[in-house]
């Protein structure tokens, strides 16, 4: 009787429906790719050619309109509004707050890119063409660097901190669930707490689980070549999926162990493991090069910030749009949920223009300096030293950062920073996931701030399993694909998030502010 007591104690809180829901989808679509592994890549063609074909503007322009509004609201005199009562502190310090916002936000996607991207740009985009550039050149070497910044600049991160503001607000200024259908409270009033409320959680939940898939994919196989590139090991596609179960279970253990202990620490550890990492290219590498390209390549960015938000293929295919831009847009958006309840649930006491200022500038600050370190450097090698990068990315995109520390050309010390980077793929890789497998049990609990343990185990679990056999039937693409999809019809609660916002400020905070 004790032990059906303790478990039913466990369990308490958990929203019964939505978790049963959330459940029985997550077991169909596992059992699909079991029984159907040859599909897999078919399913992810069609949703790719019908994303190019009829929703490519559309995700342009709504990633365009969040970044807009969520600065617009911080600029507002609503900006001094607290997310909180007025009389509430923050509860981390800033260089925690910090540390935990750019860990969750960003994961193992930047190491992965960091030099990948900017060489596969130097080869081919549509803005050679329009600006009749030569690939492989050092003009085409300005447009790859721009192009990459842009991808993982603005406009991705007001995803994130739009979806946090309006939790943030909803939550701790209204009282309401730290949970998505919050935000439509202006317009379904107590509806939210009913099953239309459940279907809104419902699309966060699996736009969190396809979200970040894809990171761990990418990291599982970014981590698989570091330890091939270390220790010679033979990489089968069985073996990327054994490093996404063992990550995954190490994730879900941090997890269990709460915000402020397994989480929290990671989380700073990965920012004293980036200061290393960063510190060594930058003395190693083209060190003149890198400070001139972080000036540059920032003005660069902001001059031409406009025309590239609102830049829609002509084309019918879009293939490099679709395979680069809406990727990292849906990517972006699937995450919201994600990484914008994480941002929420550690920025209680702040105002909103200090949240929108620390969720905005210092993600995108560091991510620059990241990017344009080894974006330099890889363009350098390329230009400039050995070459050999273009090779590399066309034969391995997971390979390029090994290739880069090789033409480097640092002997002895090549082994030890590959090393590290190894280790701070993995640990980026548990804190994706860990924050991923925390938000989605907050959200099937309500917005309970300490959801049960066997669930936030289940999910934990559940997240490892879906990473692990996309990558291992359908590869990066069908990753690329899941979370693209997933993104659409999250992006139409943004819209709605957009207009409940604004009415609730308009409605509740004007007479405040005026007095």
């Amino acid at each position: 009787m004790k032990t059906i007591q303790k478990f039913s104690n466990n369990l308490s809180g958990i929203n019964i429906l939505l978790t049963s829901l959330a459940t029985l989808i997550v077991l169909v679509f596992l059992a699909f790719i079991l029984t159907n592994p040859s599909l897999v890549n078919d399913f992810a063609d069609f949703w790719k050619r019908l994303i190019a074909k009829y929703f490519a503007g559309y995700l342009i322009w709504i990633v365009t309109i969040v970044a807009i509004f969520n600065i617009a609201v911080a600029l507002t005199p609503f900006g001094k509004i607290k997310l909180g009562k007025d009389h509430e502190k923050p509860e981390f310090s800033r260089f925690s707050w910090f540390s935990m916002l750019f860990g969750a936000g960003v994961g193992t996607g930047i190491l992965f890119y960091g030099v990948a991207e900017p060489i596969s740009h130097l080869q081919n985009n549509p803005f050679l063409g329009i600006e009749n550039v030569a690939p492989i050149t050092t003009e085409a070497g300005v447009i790859a660097q721009r192009i990459t910044l842009f991808h993982w600049g603005l406009h991705g991160w007001a995803c994130y901190s739009f979806v946090g503001l309006c939790l943030g607000y909803f939550s701790y200024r209204k009282g309401l669930p730290l949970t998505i259908r919050s935000a439509l409270h202006p317009f379904l009033g107590d509806k939210i707490y009913g099953f239309t409320g459940d279907i809104v959680d419902l699309v966060a939940v699996f736009s969190t689980l396809f979200g970040i898939t894809v990171s761990l994919g990418l990291g599982a196989s970014q981590m698989s070549s570091g330890l091939e590139y270390l220790f010679n090991i033979e990489i089968t596609p069985m073996f990327k999926l054994g490093v996404v179960l063992v990550v995954s279970a190490i994730a879900t253990i941090s997890v269990v162990s709460g915000l402020n202990k397994g989480i929290k620490l990671l989380s700073e550890i990965n920012i004293w493991l980036c200061i290393i990492l960063l510190s060594f290219i930058i003395l190693a590498g083209p060190t003149l090069i890198i400070f001139s390209g972080l000036i540059t390549g920032t003005i660069d960015y902001f001059a031409t910030l406009i025309p590239l938000s609102v830049w829609v293929d002509p084309t019918e295919e879009k293939s490099w749009q679709t395979a680069w831009t809406l990727f990292y847009w849906g990517w972006w958006i699937s995450w919201g949920p994600f990484v914008g309840m994480f941002m929420a649930r550690i920025s209680r006491g702040r105002t909103i223009r200090e949240y929108v200022a620390g969720t905005l500038l210092f993600p995108v600050l560091i991510g620059f300096v990241w990017l344009i370190v080894f974006g330099a450097t890889a363009l350098h090698l390329q230009l400039n030293g050995p070459g050999g990068l273009v090779e590399a990315v066309n034969k391995d995109i997971t390979q390029a950062i090994f290739t880069a520390y090789e033409l480097l050309d640092v002997k002895w010390a090549t082994w030890f920073i590959s090393l590290l980077t190894t280790v701070l793929i993995a640990s980026w890789f548990v804190t994706s996931s860990d924050s991923a497998t925390l938000v989605i049990c907050t959200i099937l609990c309500l917005g309970k701030k300490r959801p049960p343990k066997p669930l936030r185990i289940f999910w934990g679990v559940v997240i490892g399993f879906v990473a692990g056999l996309l990558l291992l039937y359908g590869g990066l693409g069908a990753l690329q694909i899941a979370s693209t999809s997933i993104a659409i019809p999250f992006s139409i609660v943004l819209i709605l998030m957009i207009f409940g916002l604004s009415k609730s400020l308009y409605q509740s905070e004007k007479s405040n502010l005026n007095n």
